[in-house]
């Protein structure tokens, strides 16, 4: 249930493919680059309306066991539970059992600002209600199962971050809120209602609610070695915002179901996807070049996934990750820019081993008058994050004990005593480290 946006942008590197490739081929060489670096493992399937026209699996399952991955196999899906979600309460909205203007004091008068917090602020995250997972003991209190009673006084016990409708800020808690909300409507378990309204509907075969089924992912982190198995979350905890396991090839199904009108009538559709402030329903606006996709991305224990959709070619493409070496959204963009023909190089895998105290020495933000952002460096397990004002966070790639890049944006940050150089497209800027 990390969050995760994802923004799609043209590389404008060299293409460093054999022009006797087919597009397909050349997204296959690249995830196979990727997984024989140890970048990645999972899958990928790409559907043109009806049809699934690329589907490949890469690496492992389970890394002990040796079980590689097919397209069959069901991974966490995290985050992009929420646009199943968000299509069930639209559901129920056109069953007339809800309005976008029911109050949530209808179903949980004791949440702080209930009675001016609106089924709309839930789904498009303008409720103000704080997100329990940023606390700072998310990661040991999600190791063990949780009842709705337990998560909801871990929900309340967080400070409203804003006043309903003020703005919107992403929160998992929105989520997990509206989960219990459609119980609480029909008197069935939310798995139940993602299961009749749109698994068996539209026939998705690998999705569902079960873990340690057969055909389940298990989810790693390289540690420079080997593949390390990730920190596993209970799942009676993340319920409507990231409970759902899924194949790449039925979250395709399931956005194309969606867009294709299978799911929702085009009105609910139509709010479903309005942009206000960022947020549509349980979905974003993702671009790339000029043409602006929706979908979803997610991230869980150390899975990662993204989910995209293109009205205008009915093009939908799912990219599941159990094995995260590579930033997903670099991934996107080589498919993308693939896809589409459009210049592209393999990245530059190439990286160094750096002592975590070199890397602690670099911890700090850094500023010029003359730079229009601060860049925050923070160091995590061994891992330098670099952060720009109003940006989201990603992680650096060492090249030496000074030279760090981010390949998927052509960046190069160099570290000298209290000061850092950027370089990017031909241009070079020298922050100094603020005390």
């Amino acid at each position: 249930m990390k969050k995760i946006f994802l923004f799609l942008s043209i590389s404008l590197s060299l293409n460093a493919f054999s022009q006797s490739e087919t597009r397909f081929e050349k997204i296959d060489s690249l995830l196979n680059y990727l997984t024989s670096n140890n970048k990645f493992m999972g899958s990928v399937a790409i559907r043109n309306n009806d049809e699934i026209v690329f589907e490949k699996s890469y690496g492992y399952a389970d890394v002990k066991n040796k079980i590689k991955a097919d397209n069959q196999t069901r991974y966490k899906i995290g985050s992009i539970t929420k646009t199943f979600t968000s299509v069930v309460i639209l559901q129920l909205i056109e069953e007339k059992k809800l309005t976008l203007d029911t109050k949530l004091s209808k179903f949980f008068p004791t949440i702080q600002n209930s009675e001016d917090i609106t089924i709309d602020n839930l789904l498009t995250h303008s409720s103000g209600i704080y997100s329990f997972t940023n606390d700072l003991d998310y990661p040991i209190y999600a190791k063990l199962p949780k009842t709705r009673s337990e998560l909801m006084k871990k929900i309340k016990a967080g400070k409203p971050v804003f006043e309903p409708g003020e703005k919107a800020e992403y929160s998992n808690s929105n989520y997990v809120i509206l989960g219990w909300i459609i119980e609480d409507l029909t008197k069935k378990s939310y798995a139940d209602n993602i299961n009749t309204r749109i698994i068996q509907k539209l026939g998705l075969k690998n999705t569902g609610f079960a873990t340690g089924a057969k055909n389940e992912a298990l989810s790693y982190d390289w540690d420079g070695k080997n593949w390390k198995e990730g920190q596993k979350e209970d799942m009676s905890i993340p319920g409507g915002a990231g409970a759902i396991l899924s194949s790449a090839g039925d979250l395709t199904n399931f956005i194309n179901a969606l867009f294709s009108g299978k799911l929702l009538k085009q009105p609910s559709l139509d709010s479903m996807i309005t942009i206000e402030n960022g947020y549509g329903k349980g979905i974003f606006a993702m671009p790339f070049a000029e043409r602006k996709f929706y979908g979803h991305s997610g991230g869980i224990e150390s899975f990662s996934s993204t989910l995209v959709h293109y009205q205008k070619e009915k093009l939908s493409i799912a990219l599941l990750d159990n094995g995260q070496g590579y930033d997903m959204n670099g991934i996107m963009i080589g498919i993308f820019s693939i896809y589409y023909k459009m210049p592209y190089r393999f990245p530059n895998l190439k990286t160094a081993t750096v002592d975590v105290a070199i890397l602690k020495s670099y911890v700090g933000t850094y500023s010029d008058p003359n730079f229009p952002l601060k860049i925050t460096i923070k160091e995590e397990k061994g891992v330098l994050i670099c952060q720009a004002t109003g940006q989201e966070s990603f992680p650096l790639n060492p090249l030496s004990d000074t030279k760090f890049n981010f390949d998927p944006a052509s960046l190069e940050l160099v570290f000298s005593p209290n000061a850092m150089t950027i370089l990017q497209g031909g241009h070079e800027f020298k922050l100094t480290k603020e005390k």
